[in-house]
């Protein structure tokens, strides 16, 4: 039985990623420190005897005994109204936590994979974004601080693997939404589902017409893990690629709920992208992985989660 290491695990991606892993037969040490993680989140896996669970700060250097076949790093605040909260320990933990698990992985000759995020990609000029796209990122703007530490730990992770011949991978995860997310966490798929839910006013920011493109979690999951088992080493996107405007998607859920709803449009906060889509020919090609899940069916099954 092959063993990962989930950083990040008691997330919202992170767990899903260790039902995942246990579900295929791995034995999963999943670590967290829940500043932002809840151990809610892996309640039901606690009890499998493939399961454990480490409370730690990856700034700190991790000592682990055994076996480690795998190194997953999902742990970052991953949305704005958090890591514009916390922008210190979201640098550090890109920065020095990236740095201590690698170390790790050179140590147990453990494949590495890197969660990093279409955010590197900033307020993107091109639409949609490959990989090969460098990216218009304000590096001292109210968001750097989550941007830079993704595009710094991409650098540190190839660094690793071009100097040491670590078996490395970088996913790059586009907007995903699914049960578990935190009603509060201000990103847009929860906002809008607790807000239509309780019959409030939906809150969109500028006008609306800024595109985004919404991938299911279990689409996601899948992604990263025939990423996790292939031989790729650069960036691949994993998102889908169907593209809507925040305006689309508030009126799709207000009719999703029956909600009684009415939209009010706020100004658009600062370095806000105004194009968000992946394009997914890379992992098309070399991971033969497409999303399947539709947004009215990953809704449904959102909407669903968030009513109980």
């Amino acid at each position: 039985m092959k063993t990962c290491l989930v950083t990040g695990g008691a997330g919202f991606l992170g767990s899903h990623l260790c039902t995942f892993l246990l579900e295929k037969g791995f034995k999963v040490i999943c670590v967290d420190n829940l500043i932002t993680g809840k151990t809610s989140n892996v309640d039901h896996i606690k009890n499998n005897e493939n399961f454990v669970y480490l409370e730690h700060n990856i700034i700190i250097p991790l000592t682990v005994r055994g076996r480690i076949d795998y190194i997953l790093n999902f742990a970052s605040p991953a949305s704005p109204i958090d890591y514009q909260k916390i922008p210190i320990p979201t640098l550090d933990v890109g920065a020095f936590g990236t740095r201590n698990l690698l170390e790790l992985a050179k140590l147990k000759k453990a494949v590495f994979l890197q969660a990093s995020t279409s955010e590197v990609y900033g307020d993107p000029l091109v639409n949609p974004q490959p990989e090969s796209y460098w990216g218009n990122v304000n590096p001292i703007g109210v968001r750097s601080c989550y941007d830079e530490a993704k595009r710094f730990a991409e650098a540190l992770v190839m660094a690793f693997h071009r100097s040491y011949d670590l078996d490395t991978k970088i996913v790059r995860i586009f907007n995903t939404y699914g049960p578990r997310m935190r009603a509060n966490d201000g990103r847009v798929v929860p906002a809008f589902i607790t807000q239509a839910l309780e019959n409030k006013t939906l809150t969109v920011f500028g006008d609306g017409e800024q595109t985004r493109s919404f991938c299911f979690v279990d689409d996601l999951i899948k992604g990263i893990y025939a990423l996790m088992l292939s031989d790729l080493h650069e960036p691949v996107n994993i998102g889908n690629p169907d593209e809507y405007t925040v305006l689309e998607l508030a009126n799709k859920i207000i009719a999703l709920t029956n909600s009684k709803s009415t939209i009010e449009f706020h100004g658009l906060p600062e370095d806000d992208p105004k194009f968000r889509r992946p394009d997914i020919t890379l992992a098309k090609q070399q991971l033969g992985w497409v999303p399947k899940v539709s947004l009215e069916d990953g809704l449904h099954k959102t909407i669903d989660w968030f009513s109980s």
